[in-house]
């Protein structure tokens, strides 16, 4: 016997389901930007057919367990939202539909241990280089693997770079112009420090001055997005406290982290600090658009011609609406042409965690953005997500004349610094 879950249930967080479930009006805009309905072709993989299996779950129409498989299916990418006329804020309805599925599902038991390495490992840098020179050891031997592991194992780098831990302070270069608080990100700090660093110095060459919080901890985007409601709010917690009261802005270079974080609202809904984080997700912005909005100074001319490519990750171009900062930022650069890869509104495959839980689409995916990436005759592909750079990086790998994958903190840095990117 089938039993309706009333979004009242779900508690504060209802309203904005039953919102969101409403203005769907079904009329198919979401359809060429989904990654997974371009990959798998089936309508309930669509953004409306999976408001149509959550709708029928809701009212008990259908049992929770027939709808979890496409929901699980979904990258959360947001590009629905981008694409729809009708105002639908998807993201409010899957978060905790996603997180009612995690209390009610059984998992199995390579299920639950695949997800406790990722949980309980990604958000903690000093954990995931362990396990991350764990990968790399085990890496050669891949192919005997299970697919979820071998999976992981693609995406671990074959080296990583030496742990490089930011500074608590760094100054402004010349009259400061603002100061900021930065997020350190988590994965990013083990698999690609330069970003950090890279960031500190083009806000410094720009006048800013920022602090970088030692009490701070992984934004819980990671745990939010799959269900663990109870992680993310922990995680969360701790950086209310931990960036302090008397800077400009928290300034982020990580798309997911600056998506995650600006759910804080939503994820703390009906609690005694939803103010507080409301106030916190208010002054969070990616270090593009903070940029942008200061008024970059313009760096020297970069000592050869480039030509790239900018990849807008999803949590940037979809969850925050940041597509032009970077561009404009990119286009101060003499002596660099930006062009632009077919089908930027389409998912990379990354999407967090989701390359390792379904890797099949997300190679899909992944081969198709690196294929669209190659064809603009760009050296460089340039984005603002690591979970992008990592993706794309592991799938342009196989081509004879990959291009190089960076940040767009790494580019601006070397133009400042007047180097070859």
């Amino acid at each position: 016997m089938r039993h309706a879950i009333p979004v009242e249930s779900f508690g504060p967080t209802g309203e904005n389901m039953a919102g969101a479930v409403e203005s769907c009006v079904h009329c198919g805009f979401c359809l060429p930007t989904c990654p997974t309905y371009l990959t798998l072709g089936e309508e309930m993989d669509s953004p409306r057919g999976r408001i149509f299996l959550m709708k029928s779950v809701l009212e008990g129409e259908l049992e929770l367990e027939a709808a979890l498989p496409y929901i699980d299916n979904c990258l959360g990418c947001q590009a629905c939202v981008t694409a729809c006329p009708s105002g639908v804020e998807y993201g409010e309805l899957i978060t905790p539909f996603r997180a009612l599925g995690e209390e009610r599902r059984r998992r199995s038991l390579l299920d639950r241990l695949q997800r406790a390495v990722m949980l309980r490992t990604l958000p903690h840098p000093r954990r995931f280089r362990l396990a991350a020179r764990g990968g790399a050891a085990v890496r050669p031997m891949r192919r005997l693997a299970p697919a979820r592991a071998r999976a992981m194992l693609e995406l671990v780098p074959r080296r990583l770079p030496r742990s490089a831990p930011l500074p608590e302070h760094m100054a402004a270069t010349g009259p400061v112009r603002a100061r900021v608080a930065l997020v350190a990100g988590c994965a990013q700090q083990v698999l690609r420090p330069s970003i950090g660093w890279a960031t500190l110095r083009v806000l410094a060459a720009n006048g800013v001055e920022v602090v970088v919080p030692r009490g701070q901890g992984c934004c819980g985007a990671l745990a939010l997005h799959s269900g663990a409601t109870r992680q993310a709010r922990a995680l969360a917690q701790r950086n209310l406290v931990a960036f302090p009261a008397d800077v400009d802005a928290i300034v982020t270079n990580a798309a997911g982290c600056g998506s995650g974080m600006h759910e804080y609202p939503l994820l703390f809904k009906g609690t005694e600090d939803e103010a507080a984080a409301r106030a916190f997700a208010d002054r969070v912005v990616d270090v593009s658009a903070f940029l942008a909005a200061l008024g970059p100074l313009a760096p020297p001319p970069l000592p050869e011609p480039v030509t790239v490519a900018y990849h807008d990750a999803c949590h940037l171009a979809h969850a925050q609406g940041i597509r032009r900062q970077p561009r404009d930022l990119l286009a101060l650069v003499s002596n660099l042409t930006l062009v632009e890869p077919a089908e930027w509104e389409v998912c990379c495959g990354s999407a967090g965690t989701y390359n390792m839980e379904k890797p099949d689409t997300a190679g899909a995916l992944g081969e198709r953005k690196a294929r669209n990436l190659a064809e603009t005759g760009a050296e460089i592909a340039v984005t603002g997500n690591i979970g992008c750079l990592t993706q794309i990086e592991t799938h342009l790998a196989p081509r004879p004349e990959p291009l190089r994958v960076l940040h767009t903190m790494e580019l601006l840095d070397a133009a400042y610094r007047h180097e070859r990117p």
